[in-house]
């Protein structure tokens, strides 16, 4: 059961800050420290000076380093755009500071199979130009990023996995060398879908990466209210032949729009461009409400709503898609190329074309 954090209200006196820049705020003998990090400081060493349920805030300013948090109910905060994170100069005899930064990662929250860590929370900061992900996320329980701007990373701008109850909210993503935010059991090993517990996905805003969201070989969360526009593809859910299947999961009230960015082939996927919502190997999936406008491409994941047999065989079954607005995407609005699965429903959705024919209620 995730835990709950206690703060009481009480005086306090401030501590001048150290020659690294980070001041220490106490409060009582009972309650978490706050820890301030200023221009020039470090934050790590503020992560690591902190206790359990602490708070370090970082005020505005460039910091180059890699953050590895691993305790558990810690508050990182910055001032939004004016608090940058990006990666420390490198020379030819730099060794990477911790393990975060030897993955080429910004802020990772990492426990481990038998020590998760819980309660985290990350906001009101930017992490711009790392190698791997902007936040990356493993074995945590109840992480919440919030109002972050990932922008500019190699690979995702927030990436969790092995993970549960998460909450990505009011972030924005930018420019990421693959999915804005990326959700998945494991990027290392195979196996069925993580149950996540309701991880949540709301309100964020995703331009310029080659996927909007990724949920891979993941259940039970939701991915609502996001703006996702200017991607190769908006959201693509991804499952394989494991067991359980991916999917159990909700994708609504999105506004997905334009995603007719060119993305090359990889060893893992075809070329993408004008994708809006595409799922492979997912069984009881519901996507419902959604705006997928203008959505344009040629290849064979191109459209508005794509129903697609996953590359390792997996067919989607029992997915309902229903009460979208779905306008103005080529080939077409909706399409099923995947008509082996079984289940699959479309209903009352507003569109012009669909493959098969028929499948638009007006």
């Amino acid at each position: 059961m995730r835990k709950r954090h206690i703060k009481c209200l009480v005086g306090v006196t401030v501590i001048t800050a150290t020659a690294m820049g980070a001041a220490v705020v106490p409060s009582s003998a009972a309650a978490p420290r706050e820890h301030v990090v200023r221009p020039g400081g470090s934050i790590q060493k503020a992560v690591n000076a902190a206790g359990p349920g602490g708070t370090v805030v970082v005020l505005p300013g460039t910091y180059r380093e890699s953050v590895l948090i691993t305790k558990p109910g810690l508050t990182l905060r910055g001032t939004g755009g004016r608090t940058v994170i990006m990666p420390a100069k490198a020379t030819k005899k730099t060794k990477a500071a911790n393990t975060c930064a030897a993955g080429g990662n910004g802020i990772c929250v990492v426990g481990t199979r038998t020590r998760i860590v819980e309660d985290v929370h990350i906001r009101s900061l930017t992490v711009s130009g790392f190698k791997k992900s902007g936040i990356w996320a493993s074995w945590t329980d109840g992480l919440a990023v919030h109002r972050v701007t990932a922008r500019n990373n190699g690979t995702w701008g927030v990436a969790q996995e092995r993970s549960t109850r998460g909450d990505f909210r009011r972030n924005t993503a930018t420019a990421n060398g693959d999915a804005g935010i990326f959700i998945a059991n494991s990027v290392s090993e195979e196996g069925g879908a993580t149950d996540t517990r309701g991880t949540e996905i709301q309100n964020n805003t995703l331009r310029g990466n080659r996927i909007g969201v990724t949920a891979r070989r993941v259940r039970n969360l939701l991915i609502d209210g996001n703006l996702i526009s200017g991607n190769c593809s908006g959201v693509f859910v991804v499952g394989d032949e494991s067991k359980p299947a991916a999917g159990a999961m909700t994708v609504s009230g999105n506004r997905i729009l334009k995603n007719n960015k060119f993305c090359a082939a990889t060893p893992r996927l075809s070329a993408i461009q004008g994708s809006g919502i595409v799922l492979t190997g997912s069984e009881a999936t519901v996507v419902r409400g959604n705006d997928i406008r203008n959505n344009v491409g040629a290849t064979p994941l191109s459209g508005g709503i794509l129903l697609f047999k996953s590359f390792v065989g997996a067919l989607n079954t029992d997915n309902a898609i229903t009460g979208n607005l779905v306008r103005g995407n080529k080939p077409a609005d909706l399409a099923n190329r995947d008509t082996t699965g079984k289940g699959n429903t479309f209903t009352s959705n507003r569109c012009g074309t669909s493959v098969p024919a028929g499948m638009c209620a007006e």
